[in-house]
């Protein structure tokens, strides 16, 4: 008989970062998700989260519960296994929401690998457990930016750094290159202008950058300016690489970036795309245009930053990473045990089935 979802329940993940978090369109202070336990007849269960973030995804945690609401109303009775079927019930009863749709689809992977006997990395096609990943530095006073940056390198082991930009590119480079100085030319960085440059700003950054060895930008123009991304991609003659973040929420957005040759990069974020189903099919999209991959998170716990790991290693495609939020909260730990383990800037995931998390409520 086919296994049948009984029953899902959600309930609230709130944690404070250590300290607030700026980047160039807002403060962050605190994670606040929704997590999601699907239960089905035969027993197993699979968890989800979603991360709502209103700039990014266009919701709202009271927003987010409510179509949580809806969309384990409408799961009640189907099968689990059934993930394509989930993903076209759920985009016929609303569209975007994505870390609302996120949570079930995530549970439901957990699930298929529960069933199956395999972690989620291996479900999905991969076979090292071992993903490099990098560390994010807020925006703040340039001294402040270097001694988080010597913190991150020398005292919690980290070799990739992410900046973030935006605010005002004088100010950038002047913290860049303090951060520069103080770590030394063997540690990669690349910065993330999260929307905040024109153009032609844009254009005089990558000169910038590229003088300090950085090696790629991250939506440095609107969300919607796909136009405008594919002039800067045209006219930046310099070795820092393209991406697009917020631009990309879909495997449409993709494939426009695609036929446009809008970036060198896209960053999958699970809480944008609706859950791995879909940033499985942007990775596939990314490959066949011969552009690379990262995968990113927002103010997420371990439930999805495992998701998204996991999808890192097993996609040819996706060669970043950028799932760091939990290392924000109290003590690098967001009180959730399982997924992986992290030594440095290197993290490994579990070998257990599913996501390999256990639920307590």
């Amino acid at each position: 008989m086919t296994m049948k979802i009984t029953k899902i329940q959600i309930e609230k993940f709130s944690i404070p970062f250590t300290e607030p978090f700026q980047v160039a369109f807002g403060l962050i202070t605190d994670s606040e998700s929704w997590t999601v336990k699907v239960m089905t007849d035969e027993g197993v269960y699979g968890l989800g989260s979603a991360a709502p973030l209103g700039f990014v995804t266009g919701e709202t945690m009271d927003t987010c519960y409510l179509v949580l609401k809806m969309l384990a109303e409408a799961m009640i009775g189907r099968d689990p296994m059934d993930i394509r079927g989930a993903h076209a019930l759920m985009d016929g009863l609303i569209y975007g929401n994505g870390s609302a749709k996120c949570a079930i689809d995530t549970a439901l992977y957990d699930i298929m690998g529960k069933k199956k006997g395999q972690p989620l990395y291996r479900l999905l096609g991969g076979t090292n457990p071992t993903v490099y990943n990098d560390i994010t530095i807020g925006i703040d006073e340039p001294a402040k930016m270097r001694a988080e940056a010597e913190k991150h390198v020398r005292e919690r082991g980290f070799r990739i750094l992410k900046v973030k930009t935006g605010i005002d590119l004088q100010r950038d480079i002047e913290a860049l290159t303090q951060i520069r100085q103080a770590i030394g030319e063997e540690v990669r960085i690349r910065v993330d202008a999260n929307q905040g440059y024109d153009l032609e700003t844009a254009l005089t950054a990558c000169k910038e950058l590229e003088s300090l060895g950085i090696e790629a930008m991250e939506q440095p123009l609107p969300w919607w300016d796909f136009d405008g991304a594919a002039e800067l991609k045209r006219r930046n003659e310099t070795t820092v690489a393209l991406m697009l973040d917020e631009s990309i929420h879909s495997p449409h957005d993709a494939s426009r970036a695609a036929k446009l040759q809008c970036a060198d990069y896209y960053n999958i974020k699970l809480m944008k795309c609706g859950g791995l189903y879909h940033g499985l099919q942007i990775a596939d999209i990314a490959e066949g245009a011969g552009v690379s991959c990262m995968v990113g998170c927002m103010q997420e716990n371990k439930i999805s930053l495992t998701a998204g790991i996991s999808l890192v290693a097993a996609k040819k495609a996706i060669i970043e990473a950028d799932c760091d939020s939990f290392i924000f909260f109290p003590g690098d730990d967001d009180g959730i045990a399982g997924g992986f383990t992290r030594e440095g800037g290197v993290f490994t995931l579990t070998e257990k089935p599913g996501l390999g998390i256990e639920a307590d409520f």
